[in-house]
């Protein structure tokens, strides 16, 4: 017996909305799947990421003062030593007559801003290498010998590259002086003295600690070498010549100016450090003598936009390589710039400032060849029981400026000692290249910062000083003599001398 016609019909639209049914419940499991494997992939990635924080930020999250693993590591290691790099103990834990730990600092006040301390906070090398000293890679029979017999084990061991005499000399040459003095090693970057005055004794931080918070005025604790901020003057012309070079590389030679020992422009004057007329000057002259108002002069004739590139590419405003704290430098230039206040920034004044490391490593890249050398103070970190656990070697940042930049500058800056404002470093038996600075950094007439940067010797630098002495007047006066018996210390020290 045949199925009626209508009968046909009911049963096939039942079929097709059982197989709609199915169709759908296949759509609907396709963006589940999607969104399933999206979010396996995510977590994936975020267990990646977290494994690679972990491993690669070990150090960071240790040394997170929320972090109670370092009251651990402190419960059973003691706080390693850190040493000079010819050996000597610059901070090391003794005991007590209670059997108290003590951080001890042999040098009192000498290395107080470079090596730091490690109670009320941390600072210096203390701070810098925290994860290694509270940490001990003795072996795990010396591990378990010391937990048997109820001690601690040594926390590792840091050898910096610092050199006491060095350290001594600098510390001597700025004396009551505030200021700040960096010495460093042209070829690697290694960081031979840094002195940084008013200084404290880090054998005393936990007794002078609140005093030093309740006076406002107090600057004892901030490093000046890496932190403090100055008006660069006249060191600053460095940059100047630089941009004039870059701007005029095929007629440099022929600049020629008539100094009366003013600059004006405008309503604006320029005058030269105590209204000197150096009459007239050619380029190399013109910055031998740090004539400020043929700087002026030049500063005016130059590209604005092109100027502010080189400030940036000589890391003006941006991070520093350095691994110690430090303040970013200002110096600002732009096609909206004022004539006045560019005026002021070729001469480095107005709102330019520097930091002494900042120069220091300017200083360097040229003295090699352009290349700018990372500064470092650890040389290596080793365990108690002397196997070596990490060591830093010099690493290239990169190019300043090109190598016959640096050249010319170089001839320029062995002008400056020959013939120019720092000829109390000539006629040694070494030969130097250089710059001074006279800052000024108030309105009072004569107030002024002293400043060199320079390395010796100048065909083959070696060694690089920076110097700042605070409202001592000029440069020539003062940081030059200074300069020049760290270069003596330097290479009596090698026996070259």
């Amino acid at each position: 017996m045949g199925r009626r016609p209508s009968q046909e019909k009911t049963e096939n639209a039942q079929k097709k909305t059982e197989s709609s049914k199915r169709a759908g419940q296949r759509d609907n499991r396709l963006p589940i799947k999607v969104s399933g494997g999206l979010f396996a992939v995510l977590f994936a990635l975020l267990i990646g990421y977290l494994g690679h924080f972990v491993a690669t930020s070990e150090q960071d999250m240790i040394n997170n003062s929320y972090n109670s693993r370092q009251k651990l590591l402190l419960s059973e290691n003691y706080r390693g030593t850190i040493y000079s790099r010819d050996g000597e103990v610059l901070a090391q834990t003794v005991k007590d007559s209670t059997q108290n730990e003590i951080r001890e600092y042999p040098y009192a006040n000498l290395f107080s801003h470079i090596v730091g301390y490690s109670t009320q906070g941390r600072m210096g090398v203390e701070d810098l290498c925290n994860y290694y000293l509270i940490n001990s890679n003795i072996s795990l029979n010396s591990k378990v010998a010391n937990d048997i017999a109820g001690n601690k084990n040594p926390g590792n061991n840091v050898y910096t590259t610092l050199d006491v005499k060095l350290q001594e000399l600098a510390d001597q040459q700025l004396g009551i002086y505030k200021g700040a003095v960096v010495v460093t090693e042209v070829p690697t970057g290694k960081i031979l003295a840094m002195v940084s005055h008013p200084d404290f004794d880090p054998n005393e931080i936990e007794v002078i600690w609140d005093s030093l918070l309740e006076d406002d005025s107090s600057s004892v604790l901030l490093n000046r070498a890496t932190q403090g901020y100055y008006p660069p003057g006249s060191t600053f012309k460095i940059v100047t010549a630089l941009e004039y070079i870059r701007q005029n590389p095929d007629t440099y030679g022929a600049y020629s100016f008539s100094c009366p020992g003013y600059y004006r422009h405008g309503d604006d004057r320029i005058n030269c450090y105590h209204g000197t007329s150096h009459g007239r000057v050619d380029f190399e002259s013109s910055f031998a003598k740090s004539c400020n108002s043929s700087f002026a002069n030049i500063g005016m004739t130059l590209d604005r936009e092109k100027f502010g590139e080189t400030l940036d590419e000589l890391l003006f405003g941006r991070e520093l390589p350095l691994d110690l704290r430090y303040s970013e430098s200002k110096a600002e230039v732009s096609p909206d710039t004022p004539d006045w206040e560019m005026m002021q920034v070729s001469i480095g004044q107005g709102k330019t400032e520097i930091t002494p490391i900042h120069l220091n490593m300017i200083t360097c890249a040229i003295a090699n060849d352009g290349i700018l050398m990372e500064p470092y103070v650890v040389d290596r970190i080793e365990s108690a029981e002397g196997n070596v656990i990490k060591t830093y070697q010099p690493k290239e940042y990169g190019a300043l400026m090109t190598e016959e930049e640096a050249r010319i500058l170089r001839e320029m800056m062995t002008a400056v000692v020959e013939k120019g404002t720092a000829t109390r470093l000539s006629g040694q038996s070494y030969t130097a290249a250089g710059k001074t600075g006279s800052a000024e950094y108030n309105n009072v007439k004569g107030d002024s910062h002293a400043w060199f940067t320079g390395f010796a010797p100048a065909e083959d630098p070696q060694v690089c000083v920076t110097i700042i002495v605070e409202g001592a007047g000029s440069g020539g006066d003062y940081a030059v003599p200074m300069a020049r018996r760290l270069f003596d210390g330097y290479f009596r020290e090698k026996g070259e001398l």
